[in-house]
């Protein structure tokens, strides 16, 4: 069980942070997108004096419960969640409402977000344009033709969901119908997973001209078995979402094609900003929106630094 704990010195404490003594971070995994996330809040919190102790639950459901409980347990005074499976939030939503700790779902959108009461709040992107902004480059790169191939994130998380379906929904336009998925599988979010499918469908002779990846990490995992079974082109279109170091190095060398940014440290941020004001009984808007941005070669250099 992955722990850790930052305090600042009183010194430096701010007004608004002054009363978060304790807030309990529960991360679903430590993967690279979500890693950058909880670094950027936990790094803020050092700078602002509050104190946060985090808790990775490796993608097993029952141990993040388990880790919610032990924060109810120890009484924080608010717990920020970001959830291994979504379809559980209506669970914890339950749990630490009912101990009345306020409390904060970070980058993935709880099942019951239309439910949730007013001491809980939801910060992340708008899943819905995410996809969209990807599929839509996409599809005026490729002219609105050919075939593609999707590399979906786990299906137990909204986003992988609203991605996968965002990209469908571009296709169905009558500028993009040209352009037909032969296949989707899911990759877990993971660049072997990625690898593994890719080779599996190069080695099953489809022929496709894209890949539609649901984030960078399956992305990349893509361009590197294009590469290692000669199917490798400049100007093949492979696309992410998150817009991570590793896939700004990629598109920088010319090989992933578009990505969107994603910002894990506003997130995280943002995320712990609203703990804060939880805390202190101020309003939080239910969802607090970190905008998606469209990252491409054209205009890499704003995000490439």
């Amino acid at each position: 069980m992955k722990k850790l704990f930052i305090a600042a010195a009183a010194s430096v404490l701010t007004p608004l942070a002054a009363q978060a003594q304790k807030i309990g971070l529960a991360m679903a995994n430590q993967e690279t997108f979500l890693a950058y996330m909880s670094d950027a809040l936990l790094a803020q919190a050092k700078t602002v004096g509050a104190q946060v102790q985090m808790e990775s639950a490796d993608n097993d459901v029952s141990k993040q419960l388990n880790q919610i409980q032990n924060f109810i347990t120890q009484k924080v005074e608010a717990i920020i969640v970001n959830p291994v499976d979504t379809d559980a939030t209506t669970k914890i939503t339950k749990m630490v409402t009912e101990a009345g700790i306020p409390l904060v779902y970070v980058n993935r959108k709880p099942v019951d977000f239309e439910k949730l009461p007013k001491n809980v709040a939801f910060v992340a992107s708008d899943e819905k344009v995410s996809g969209t902004l990807q599929t839509q480059e996409v599809c005026r790169v490729m002219k609105g033709k050919g075939n593609i191939v999707v590399l979906m994130g786990e299906l137990s998380n909204e986003a992988a969901r609203t991605r996968t379906k965002d990209i469908e929904e571009v296709l169905a336009t009558k500028e993009c119908s040209g352009i037909k998925i032969l296949d989707k599988r899911e990759g877990t979010w993971l660049r072997t997973k990625g690898t593994d499918i890719v080779s599996n469908w190069i080695t099953a002779g489809l022929k496709f001209d894209a890949i539609i990846a649901n984030n960078d990490e399956m992305a990349i995992g893509a361009v590197q078995a294009l590469k290692a079974s000669k199917r490798w082109t400049p100007d093949f279109m492979v696309a992410g979402i998150d817009a991570t170091p590793d896939a700004l190095a990629s598109m920088k060398a010319g090989d992933l094609k578009v990505t969107v940014f994603q910002n894990a440290g506003g997130q995280g941020r943002g995320s712990l900003d609203a703990a804060i004001k939880l805390i202190k009984k101020q309003p939080v808007d239910r969802f607090v929106n970190i905008p998606f941005e469209l990252v491409t070669p054209a205009n890499l250099a704003k995000y490439a630094k």
